[in-house]
């Protein structure tokens, strides 16, 4: 492993212990236009996708009808987590020492408009030094686009070895990997096993582990 000059976190469920809730709300969403979903069907498919694959494949639809939904569902969300309490005090803690050393990245397949209110709320913008969000790339994750996108707003020279990326998602993990950076998977939106791509796998963001990644 190279030196690590700089740190991206996805944002939900790994920022935001969040994933729960956006299963809530889709199931609802989805319940209400006739195509129920499980658990099963979230975590094992659909989780990590960006928002347009999720509803438009789920659904069957696009264009101003994609558009719609998408944007309802960015609301009942926000109901729901837009307070910041997603974000624990050990993820805080985190993010503030890796702030304190290295740019900080937040690379999410989720709106600009749904990261923000999270991140003020749990006053964790301060300590963003770029925002990635799916309004900023054609292509979310697995794709790389997000992740080259914050190399080059972070605008430090940085190679892809010397950032480090913190994923809960396989297709976050095929993203950072595909993009060339360090890869962390944290533990608990997938198992394991569908996180093999990373180069380590830890239980969950906190100083510890950021502490021993740049020391």
């Amino acid at each position: 492993m190279s030196v690590l000059l700089a740190v991206a976190f996805d944002f939900n469920g790994t920022l935001s212990h969040d994933e729960p809730i956006l299963y809530a709300v889709y199931r609802d969403l989805f319940s209400e236009h006739g195509r129920p979903l499980s658990t099963d069907d979230y975590y094992g498919t659909l989780a990590g996708l960006s928002e347009e694959v999720i509803i438009g494949t789920w659904l069957g639809v696009g264009g101003a009808e994609l558009a719609a939904l998408v944007e309802e569902r960015i609301e009942r969300y926000l109901a729901l987590a837009g307070e910041g309490r997603t974000v624990s005090d050990a993820v805080r803690e985190a993010v503030a020492y890796a702030a304190g050393r290295v740019p900080v990245a937040v690379v999410s397949g989720a709106f600009r408009r749904e990261i923000e209110p999270v991140l003020a709320g749990a006053e964790l913008d301060r300590h963003v030094a770029a925002l990635v969000s799916a309004d900023d790339v054609e292509r979310g994750k697995p794709d790389p686009a997000g992740y080259v996108l914050a190399l080059e707003l972070l605008d430090h020279g940085l190679r892809p070895w010397e950032m480090v990326a913190f994923e809960d998602t396989e297709a976050g993990v095929t993203s950072a990997k595909a993009a060339g950076l360090y890869c962390v998977a944290v533990l608990g939106t997938h198992p394991a096993e569908r996180l093999g791509g990373a180069d380590e796998l830890v239980e969950a963001v906190e100083i510890g582990v950021v502490k021993r990644l740049l020391g």
